[in-house]
């Protein structure tokens, strides 16, 4: 006998026909089960739906034992989060192991190390992404942003951007462009004093990122420096308010067009602070946004140009 004539040629297995016994409540028809329900072939009826249950898989109530086993994926780790790790003094109970068994864990993790990458470009991955993540810990940025920086330079690496470049560079140029590209008010000097590199080597690499990616990254203004700045002089809302009202009344008037933002949210918040009372001396404004005095002076007479 052939084979085709045992085996029918048209099975789905998704579908499963079930027994006749198992008959529709409603019309005695013929049921059948898939992986999303269980429906009458007759009249339609769905006898059951949804067989997994997708609600939260702890079953106490109190909200200290709600917790879930392994933490979950993560783009700031070479392995995706998934990494095994061997303990040493004690088990998983508490209990002191024997010799023998702390020499077996040795050698265990001794392999586990020299097997940990499976070539050089996921080691120099692995390095990128703990210098991102050193960074970005430095700078106090939100995971949101860390995660957005290691998968640029997981796609960076991928687009063969590394070769012949500094991998420190490329990992500060990557939380460099991410803030960019979700305006957050950082400067290339913020970014090289967390970083182990010369700023001329992360603006390089910054430059073919931009290029090459074609990241979304938006022009930094003045308005986005001052809450920081303020922040930092300890200055008053009012002061601060006034401050972002000039520079958002320069930026419309194209005279922040080609100076530095943070020099010139600088001078705002001089000239507002001279105007509300509060003494606040050049040299100050200018330690804060790191540029110099005769910076936040020529910002000055600009404003006082401007008059708005």
């Amino acid at each position: 006998m052939a084979i085709r004539d045992i085996y029918e040629t048209d099975f789905d297995e998704d579908v499963q026909t079930e027994s006749s016994a198992n008959q529709c409540p409603e019309c005695d028809g013929r049921v059948t089960t898939n992986t999303v329900e269980t429906v009458c072939e007759d009249c339609g009826l769905v006898v059951d739906e949804q067989r997994i249950d997708h609600g939260p898989e702890w079953r106490s109530f109190d909200e200290d034992e709600r917790e879930r086993t392994g933490a979950p994926l993560t783009a700031a780790r070479h392995d995706r989060g998934l990494s095994t790790e061997i303990g040493r003094g004690t088990d998983a109970n508490g209990n002191s192991l024997s010799e023998q068994k702390r020499r077996r864990l040795f050698r265990m993790r001794r392999e586990q190390t020299r097997g940990r990458f499976q070539s050089k470009a996921e080691r120099n991955l692995a390095h990128g992404l703990s210098e991102v993540r050193r960074i970005s810990s430095t700078l106090d940025l939100s995971e949101t942003i860390r995660d957005q920086a290691c998968q640029l330079f997981r796609s960076a690496q991928n687009e063969d951007l590394l070769q012949g470049r500094s991998i420190e560079a490329m990992a500060a140029a990557s939380v460099y462009g991410t803030c960019r590209c979700n305006g957050r008010p950082r400067t290339l000097d913020d970014i090289t004093e967390s970083a182990r590199v010369e700023q001329p080597r992360v603006t390089n690499a910054y430059t073919t990122l931009n290029t090459e990616l074609g990241l979304p990254a938006q022009p930094v203004t003045p308005s986005a420096f001052v809450p920081r700045l303020a922040s930092e002089l300890d200055i008053s809302d009012q002061i601060r308010q006034r401050a972002r009202q000039l520079a958002e009344a320069s930026e419309s008037t194209g005279a922040t067009t080609g100076v530095r933002p943070s020099g010139f949210a600088a001078a705002c918040l001089y000239k507002a602070g001279r105007e509300d009372g509060m003494w606040l001396t050049q040299s100050d404004v200018a330690d804060v946004a790191n540029v110099s005095v005769v910076t936040v002076r020529t910002h000055r007479d600009a404003l006082d140009e401007l008059a708005v």
